[in-house]
């Protein structure tokens, strides 16, 4: 790789690390795990750069590299034995002036997304990111009216779960 193609690299990274970042709050409920998969995620599109051909916008090519590690570790992860995290055990004290009711109904609707299968993770992702069914279709690989359908079938999933 060229010092221009490398500084091009980091460039692009820069302005969309964000999408890295969403990626893995999605995947991930700590801390620690989420800079380990910023940083797997970020290894993995530095050795796919010199493949990148431009066919599709630099941030639609970022989201699938993306996806694709975190679907990958999510999946290698299933495998290893669960245990609870020291912080996602949360003790607060409550203050009536203070109206937590958008943060728990956030904290419910990630906890109802860390249910879904790591595909139904994806598509919840791109459509909360306000992606149309085209570039949700491009990205996962499948078409745009299988994005649809499967769509519709992760929302009634969802409502099931929080609404049992």
């Amino acid at each position: 790789m060229t010092k221009e193609d490398e500084h091009s690299f980091v460039k692009l990274l820069e302005e969309n690390q964000n999408i890295i970042h969403k990626v893995c709050r999605i995947y991930t409920n700590n801390y620690s795990a989420h800079n380990d998969l910023f940083q797997e995620i970020t290894i993995q599109l530095w050795k796919a750069f010199p493949k990148f051909r431009g066919d599709a916008k630099f941030s639609t090519w970022m989201y699938r590299v993306g996806l694709n590690t975190a679907i990958t570790l999510y999946r290698k992860s299933k495998k290893r034995i669960k245990t609870q995290e020291i912080d996602t055990i949360q003790f607060k004290l409550s203050a009536q002036e203070y109206d937590n009711t958008e943060e728990e109904q956030l904290k419910l609707m990630y906890q109802a997304i860390h249910q879904l299968n790591d595909i139904e993770k994806a598509l919840v992702f791109l459509y909360l990111e306000d992606k149309n069914y085209k570039e949700i279709s491009d990205t996962m690989g499948i078409s745009e009216v299988n994005a649809r359908v499967k769509m519709n079938r992760v929302k009634t999933k969802l409502k099931k779960i929080l609404n049992p």
